[in-house]
């Protein structure tokens, strides 16, 4: 199965997927293609060390998101892409993109969803005084951070913690739980039903 991982900075996430598949843990799944917005976002010089092709598609000469992302879409189309994995891309997806790819992009959050949406969940939790927070790795759908949720694991928010050392375990738990999700999804064991997602045996 041809993965594309979509970036857009310094890309901890990408490298997590990329050490899972050199070890055999994202089953028959392969990073083929790694896509950028930005030639300056460290994760493209993870993918160059691993061997993976890069696409690098700025928006500028985009009139509009859509047209932007039909370009995306024609290029993966041509790579035979199956499923979409963002790791800390910061665009927003068209609808017409993520209808196209339903149920074939997944994405991954730093805060237990649907607490703490947005891009900073974790500083959103921390400065709120929450006791616990998270990772949480779903399905995109139209509604920003809100499709049906794949995996999620919570961590305590301890008095010593900063911000800082919150962001740090978080990224432990996220690197963990992608590419769990990922070999799910190409294991043909995540099923989708009013919203949720059921697991298979």
């Amino acid at each position: 199965m041809n993965i594309a991982v979509f970036v857009s900075g310094n890309g901890s996430n990408l490298q997590a997927l990329i050490d899972a598949e050199r070890m055999g843990n994202l089953a028959d799944g392969r990073i083929t293609l790694v896509v950028s917005d930005r030639e300056d976002a460290f994760a493209l010089k993870r993918a160059e060390k691993a061997g993976v092709e890069v696409l690098i598609l700025k928006s500028t000469g985009f009139s509009e998101r859509e047209d932007y992302d039909k370009k995306v879409s024609e290029i993966l189309e041509d790579k035979n892409i199956d499923l979409i994995v963002l790791a800390g891309f910061m665009r927003i997806l068209s609808d017409f993109f993520v209808d196209k790819y339903d149920g074939r992009i997944i994405n991954i959050h730093p805060a237990l969803l649907p607490l703490f949406k947005g891009a900073h969940g974790i500083r959103d939790a921390f400065e709120a005084g929450a006791k616990d927070t998270g990772a949480t790795v779903h399905f995109v759908t139209r509604e920003l951070d809100s499709g049906p949720i794949i995996l999620q694991e919570s961590i305590k928010i301890e008095e010593s913690d900063t911000l800082e050392s919150l962001e740090e375990k978080i990224h432990k738990i996220e690197h963990k739980l992608y590419p769990e999700a990922v070999k799910l999804f190409v294991e043909g064991k995540l099923k989708i039903e009013d919203n949720k997602v059921t697991i298979l045996e």
